[in-house]
């Protein structure tokens, strides 16, 4: 299974979206940068399925380019006008070469899924490696309306108990992606997290 972060290059605001290369091509997220859709046309021919981890503005801004250009399905948990499907909590989906469990994972959004397999973990915004608040793991913003540090902290608990052990791949929605210890990463933010201090105390 190949991952292609094909918002790598961006110079605007964007969350990372995931071109995932194997049995079944998902793009995870599509990403508010113009010209997605032809950074996906360079490595591939068709995209099976689009997998959304939540509707932020930044993970869904070119979602009707990439629908339009490739017509795959679209897998999400909120509703979408051109969704195919509803992700469930603990529904199975097949992106790239393996079958991944959708954690449902609210806190930073209430339609956010992470989706874990024996090996990888796709975390949305819920949990990431590194961001402009914390090296070697972060978590979501819970300070606008509608979000809840309270129930990020227990989504980031719910991903460590679904988690298999030996997960080595983590593809967050913002940062680096991370390759070693991921539940080593995830505990480390659950701490912070569970600290209930402001994650960007200037503001």
């Amino acid at each position: 299974m190949h991952v292609h972060n094909v918002t790598a290059d961006a110079e605007t605001f964007t969350c990372n979206a995931y071109l995932v290369e194997g049995d079944r091509t998902v793009l995870v997220d599509a990403g508010s940068m113009s010209g997605v859709t032809d950074i996906v046309a360079d490595r591939v021919e068709d995209v099976d399925a689009v997998v959304l981890t939540h509707q932020h503005g930044d993970h869904v801004g070119q979602l009707d380019a990439v629908l339009d250009a490739y017509d795959p399905e679209l897998l999400c948990y909120g509703d979408h006008p051109r969704r195919t499907r509803r992700l469930d909590d603990g529904d199975t989906v097949r992106i790239g070469d393996e079958e991944f469990e959708a954690v449902y994972s609210p806190g930073h959004a209430d339609d956010h899924l992470a989706f874990v397999s024996d090996s990888t973990l796709f975390s949305g915004d819920v949990v990431v490696y590194n961001d402009g608040a914390f090296d070697d793991g972060s978590f979501g913003r819970t300070d606008s309306a509608g979000q809840s540090r309270e129930r990020e902290i227990e989504s980031i608990r719910e991903i460590l108990n679904r988690m298999p052990e030996g997960v080595e791949n983590m593809y967050a929605g913002h940062g680096d992606e991370f390759h070693g210890d991921v539940r080593e990463v995830i505990e480390r933010a659950l701490e912070r997290a569970e600290r209930r201090e402001p994650k960007y105390p200037e503001e």
